[in-house]
């Protein structure tokens, strides 16, 4: 079992930046590959980033290729996104999601795909 606790959400001007963290509980984080989801009001669920378990793999949605970074630090079971030249557009709820242990990131991108979630934090974005 997974918990994933996210955390560095808030307000931020057009131009910005924020650096969302998740923390996971359990010993078992560094075999996890993880993702970023995030959910706009009135709009389905949407992938942005994934990484693999050691880090060396990571997978970006089109709309945030160039200007989001996903990262990991294992020992410290976190995983971050490191989100600049923020948008109105990317104002969302954003979501750390955990896959099975050993899993492979694969393309990263499908949410069925995840079995832990965080509950999520809160990114707006104003111009």
């Amino acid at each position: 079992q997974v918990t994933l606790v996210e955390s560095g959400g808030g307000l931020v001007q057009a131009g910005g930046s924020l650096r969302l963290s998740c923390a996971a509980s359990g010993r078992t984080f560094s075999r996890h590959p993880m993702g970023w989801f995030r959910q706009a009001p009135g709009k389905e669920r949407e992938f942005v980033a994934a990484i693999g378990s050691s880090g060396l793999t990571t997978k970006y949605a089109d709309s945030v290729k160039g200007r989001f970074t996903i990262s990991r630090d294992n020992a410290k079971n976190t995983v971050y996104l490191q989100m600049n030249s923020l948008n109105t557009e990317d104002t969302a709820v954003y979501y750390c999601a955990a896959k099975k242990q050993y899993e492979s990131v694969g393309a990263g991108g499908k949410a069925d795909e995840y079995t832990y979630w965080g509950q999520g934090t809160q990114v707006t974005v104003s111009s």
